[in-house]
This record gives C-alpha cells, structure tokens and sequence, in this order.
C-alpha cells in the first residue's frame, strides 16, 4: 500500500512538473517496463485491486498527455481501451484478461504513438 501511495504521488508531482513527452515516458518506465512492472502483473494475473487502481490512474494521466507522435485522438482511444480493460480485469470479468492483452500491445503502441530514436 506504501509502494502505491509513494507511486501515486510521484505521479502527481510528475503531471505538475514533467512535460507531456516526460510524463509518458516516466509511466512506461515504472509500471510497463521493468520486470515486476504492474502491467506484466496484470497480464499474469497477480495484480491486486490497489495495483490496478494505481495503473488504471496512470493510463488515465496518460491519456491526458499529447503524444510524442500520432494523433491525439487515437491516443484517447487506446487508453481508453486499456482503462476499460482494467476495469474488467478488476471486476474479475473473463473478457478483462484478453482486452488487457491485446489493448497493452507495445509494438502496436510504439508504432504509432513513440518518435524514431535519435542517433
């Protein structure tokens, strides 16, 4: 509960502080990339209620952000698409855990949403 609160807040200081770009790429960072990211929880079933709240509020902060690249209303729909996923995956419906998956599909995402590196 700690660890969701201290992300939760980081979060907020993020949204106040971080251009768009930032807050995106700080969300990834914490609760899509690392190992025992929320995300990867979520779509192994181990997420508790606290971590899919705390990851449904990131998305939505997210989703508020302009993306990097693409066009923002597409952006809108693909969080929201992982948000209602969430929702279901948390209310324990069995189409939750495939709208999860296929909505959190990063290449798809990256493809159209995340700029070329620069060299």
């Amino acid at each position: 509960m700690k660890k969701t609160a201290l992300s939760l807040l980081c979060l907020a200081i993020s949204l106040s502080t971080a251009s768009a770009d930032d807050l995106i790429k700080e969300a990834m960072k914490k609760n899509f990339k690392p190992e025992d990211a929320i995300a990867k929880k979520v779509g192994k079933g181990e997420a508790t209620d606290a971590d899919l709240d705390s990851l449904i509020k990131c998305v939505q902060a997210i989703c508020a952000a302009t993306p990097p690249k693409g066009e923002k209303a597409a952006w809108v729909e693909k969080c929201k698409s992982m948000v209602a996923a969430l929702n279901k995956v948390k209310a324990k419906d069995a189409s939750g855990m495939s709208e999860w998956k296929k909505a959190v599909n990063c290449k798809a995402c990256h493809d159209v949403f995340k700029p070329a590196k620069k060299d």
